[in-house]
């Protein structure tokens, strides 16, 4: 085989393998919708059994969360944090304190995401012992036109306490980014690995 042979052989293998892995990763990426997108309000998931009062005043923090957001007033934000409050972004971020979170967010407010606004779904509720709570859901930030509860790319974790002073305020909060084409890519090939509300 002469040198040029081989070259255009190597060039069409890559050409070949370029649009393998292109269109590969196009059928991941429009098969990766999630099937359990959560409730719009955070009251339908309120557990059965569960103080009423209580899910509701979760749901409340978690409402007055996206208005100071919306409204880019970081010192609202904080104020619904716990004192000693942990909070961690999708890009690993991890803030420790009610004032360490108000001055991150101060800053995010002034510039990344500066008129940006919330939009969740919520996955699950649920008052483990007295006085705290666990919420899970899905969000994003957003500008523009409020993106489908299918489209919402993060997966949010939020653990609330009554505070001594009975309001309920979030003591952790943790964000993780949906790797959709990852996600999708595991499930096919070990099937085992998605969760119940993904089969």
């Amino acid at each position: 085989m002469n040198r040029r042979t081989v070259k255009r052989a190597a060039l069409i293998t890559a050409a070949v393998l370029t649009v393998g892995a292109g269109a590969g990763y196009v059928y991941l990426d429009a098969t990766s919708d999630v099937q359990r997108t959560g409730a719009a309000a955070c009251t339908d998931v309120i557990p059965a059994g569960a103080e009423r009062a209580d899910g509701e005043a979760v749901c409340a923090t978690l409402d007055a969360l996206t208005a100071a957001w919306g409204h880019g007033d970081a010192d609202a934000y904080g104020r619904l944090f716990t004192e000693n409050a942990t909070y961690t972004t999708y890009i690993g971020s991890h803030y420790e304190g009610r004032s360490d979170i108000t001055e991150g967010h101060r800053a995010l407010f002034e510039d990344f995401v500066k008129g940006s606004k919330l939009a969740a779904s919520y996955l699950d509720m649920r008052f483990p012992v007295k006085d705290v709570a666990l919420l899970t859901g899905r969000g994003d930030d957003y500008t523009g036109s409020k993106p489908s509860v299918a489209e919402l790319s993060k997966v949010q974790t939020y653990t609330l306490v009554r505070d001594t002073d009975g309001v309920w305020r979030i003591a952790a909060f943790h964000n993780t980014q949906r790797q959709n084409v990852m996600e999708r890519f595991s499930f096919l090939y070990s099937p085992a690995t998605a969760p119940k509300a993904e089969k």
